[in-house]
């Protein structure tokens, strides 16, 4: 398999299919352009437990690795409770349920009012 050059949008694209694929839960993506400099977008996603958001992170990082040559700065895997996949363009954050609740990053980085989805998914209700 040969290597494609990644962008934001190819890698945002492959994030997404990638954690549907491993069957991540509550899938978030936040458009960051304009808002920070530390990447393009954001993706928040839930597994059902550490193993499944370990396995989640581990296939995520496999596979852009093995597509984009992209090599990851994860922290947090070994618990599995919260890991955080940098990749460059794309933040991507896998939360066991329990962990997303209690730290709400979807509100920090919404405004008010503004909903935010990935393909498929529904708009979460801002509170």
């Amino acid at each position: 398999m040969s290597v494609q050059t990644p962008n934001a949008d190819s890698t945002l694209a492959a994030v997404l299919k990638s954690l549907d694929d491993d069957k991540a839960e509550d899938i978030v993506q936040i458009d960051l352009r304009g808002k920070s400099e530390m990447g393009d977008y954001m993706v928040i996603a839930s597994g059902r437990s550490t193993r499944q958001v370990s396995a989640i992170s581990e296939k995520l990082c496999d596979r852009l690795k093995q597509t984009f040559g992209i090599l990851s700065k994860v922290e947090g895997r070994a618990t599995g409770d919260w890991v955080l996949i940098d990749t460059g363009d794309v933040i991507v954050h896998v939360f066991r349920p329990e962990v997303r609740e209690f730290y709400q990053l979807e509100k920090m980085w919404l405004n008010p009012g503004e909903a935010v989805d990935a393909p498929g998914e529904a708009s979460p209700t801002p509170l």
